[in-house]
């Protein structure tokens, strides 16, 4: 007798991808005839899942491995879904023989119109795209790039353009991926045009694409960046285009010079770098002399002590263009020049400081890392900024300025990476002058719902291991529900009763939440390792009294 081979997907891994509810449901999916296999591959199952509307869903893998993806909004929104789960178990329904055979309903469609003829083939197709806007749009694309003529094919390829770019309104989160996914088979054929010896005309509709895709996107959720890769991947057709076209050079740099400058989505950053080669010296020099003469007429920018300067994308933009052509000259003088002309937030101190310390200039890059931090000690200190400031100060052998340095920073806004290095330099005596800094300023802070004060003085007192005086922290001034769990975990040995009463709490959680079955059952297990027996039995007892309704979480209980 033949064995009967394992399923293909297992059981338990799909509960823990999808979640008890997201389970049952597709269960009950499966159960209800709603799967449609399209596809049965070793490597892959394709179906189609009837829910509220039609669903594509693609699955991947083996056993515990599995992977793939669903056209519902689920998907999108958590990840493994309910339609995989019923894909899953149709799947393992169907069995290994069908994978060998390619079975399923595609395949049964594909040996029908192998056995039609050419014309009848034609007939189906266009009575399709009849009734199909997005296939007539495939189609009249396709068709429309057999034309010889440019003008004509231009003409074709603009409407194209308009039509995939069209939002009709607004478009939801939801929707993006199947406009953006529209946009790019018009994409593919620019692309195309520009492979194929007819850059000159690819320029020509990647510079409409642009217009298009950037107004489009003011009128999208592009929360997944469907927009951006769209600009992204045309400014790659852009660049293969000019490559083609060899357009004339100068030109070419006064307007890639303009759309970086103005550009909203940083497409041309670094643009001179990127078409270097098709600009050529020409187009390179007439970059280098926009970017200069703009570069003038900024003025340098410092930030007054006790006011504020606003932000300027000119100086970012500008800067890194004449850095690009000084790092080519070997020029360091005017690298840093560069830097201190926009000494406006301590993050602008620091970028002059650590490309002084890359290029070997240690006391210069100390030096301009200090005046940051002068200029904006009335404000909250940055603690990049003073965390290279007292690396540099303890090589060179300044240890009591960087001590006073961190001090500084620590009474204005202490921090826990602050505090490990006031540990390090200075040892115990830093630690005991800290903690007792934290709980004076505890004492005095006021509480605030979901506010903790305490959150930081019970972190230190965890790094130190001090673990009971953490607790009495946390029982006087609460503490989240994250950090208690943290404190729990560190210090369950010493402190079981403390660490089961927060483990008790976030069990109930996870119980009520209907979605965390499989994590309860293992935070309760556990548990067990905390207690005596007859007290754990007795919990586990009272578990399943209080959910006995829920029939997954009480299999997880055995």
């Amino acid at each position: 007798m033949k064995a009967r081979s394992p399923p293909r997907f297992d059981i338990d891994a799909l509960r823990d991808l999808a979640g008890e509810k997201a389970f049952a449901r597709g269960e009950a999916y499966f159960r209800g005839g709603q799967v449609e296999i399209l596809t049965l591959e070793p490597a892959s199952v394709v179906a189609q899942v009837t829910g509220t509307e039609d669903y594509r869903t693609v699955l991947s893998g083996r056993g515990k491995k599995i992977g793939g993806e669903c056209s519902c909004p689920a998907f999108e929104d958590w990840g493994f879904c309910k339609h995989m789960v019923a894909v899953a178990l149709a799947a393992n329904a169907a069995g290994g023989d069908r994978e060998t055979q390619g079975a399923g309903t595609l395949e049964r469609i594909r040996g029908h119109l192998k056995s039609k003829g050419a014309d009848a083939l034609v007939a189906m197709i266009v009575d399709l795209a009849e009734r199909d806007a997005a296939l007539y749009r495939k189609l009249e694309l396709a068709s429309a790039m057999d034309q010889t003529d440019d003008t004509a094919l231009e003409a074709s390829l603009r409407k194209a353009v308009d039509a995939a770019t069209r939002t009709g309104g607004f478009i939801e989160y939801s929707r993006a991926g199947d406009w953006a996914a529209g946009v790019d088979g018009v994409l593919d054929a620019i692309a195309a045009l520009a492979k194929g010896g007819r850059g000159g005309l690819a320029l020509k509709l990647t510079d409409h694409a642009f217009s298009k895709i950037e107004t489009a996107i003011q009128s999208m959720d592009d929360s997944n960046g469907h927009g951006g890769g769209l600009l992204h991947r045309l400014g790659e057709i852009h660049l293969a285009a000019a490559s083609t076209a060899k357009p004339d050079p100068v030109n070419l740099a006064r307007e890639l010079f303009g759309r970086e400058m103005e550009g909203d989505y940083d497409t041309f950053h670094g643009a001179a770098a990127t078409y270097a080669d098709v600009l050529g010296t020409a187009g390179l020099a007439e970059y280098r002399r926009l970017a200069a003469a703009a570069w003038e007429k900024l003025p340098p920018r410092r930030q007054a002590r006790g006011g504020g300067v606003g932000y300027d994308a000119d100086y970012g933009r500008l800067k890194g263009m004449l850095d690009f052509f000084a790092e080519c000259d070997g020029d360091i003088d005017r690298r840093i020049a560069l830097r201190r002309k926009d000494l406006s937030s301590p993050w602008n101190y620091l970028e002059l400081a650590e490309f002084c310390l890359s290029e070997g200039r240690e006391q210069e890059a100390l030096a301009h890392a200090e005046e940051g931090l002068w200029i904006f000690e009335d404000g909250r200190p940055d603690e990049r900024l003073v965390g290279f400031t007292v690396k540099l100060l303890v090589k060179r052998k300044r240890k009591a300025d960087a001590e006073a340095l961190l001090w500084r920073a620590f009474a204005k806004a202490p921090s826990l990476e602050l505090y490990r290095k006031l540990r390090l330099i200075g040892g115990t005596a830093a630690r005991d002058r800290a903690i007792a800094l934290l709980e004076t300023q505890l004492a005095k802070a006021m509480p605030r719902q979901w506010h903790f004060p305490s959150t930081l003085l019970i972190e230190v007192l965890m790094e130190e291991k001090r673990f009971d005086r953490a607790w009495q922290i946390a029982r006087q001034h609460g503490a989240s529900p994250g950090l208690a769990e943290a404190l729990a975990r560190a210090s369950e040995a010493r402190h079981p009763a403390e660490a089961l009463e927060v483990y008790t709490r976030r069990v109930a959680e996870l119980a009520n939440n209907g979605s965390g079955y499989a994590e309860a059952s293992r935070l309760i297990a556990h548990m067990a390792g905390l207690r005596g027996a007859a007290e754990q039995a007795a919990y586990v007892a009272s578990l399943k009294e209080q959910h006995r309704r829920k029939r997954n979480f009480m299999k997880l209980l055995g």
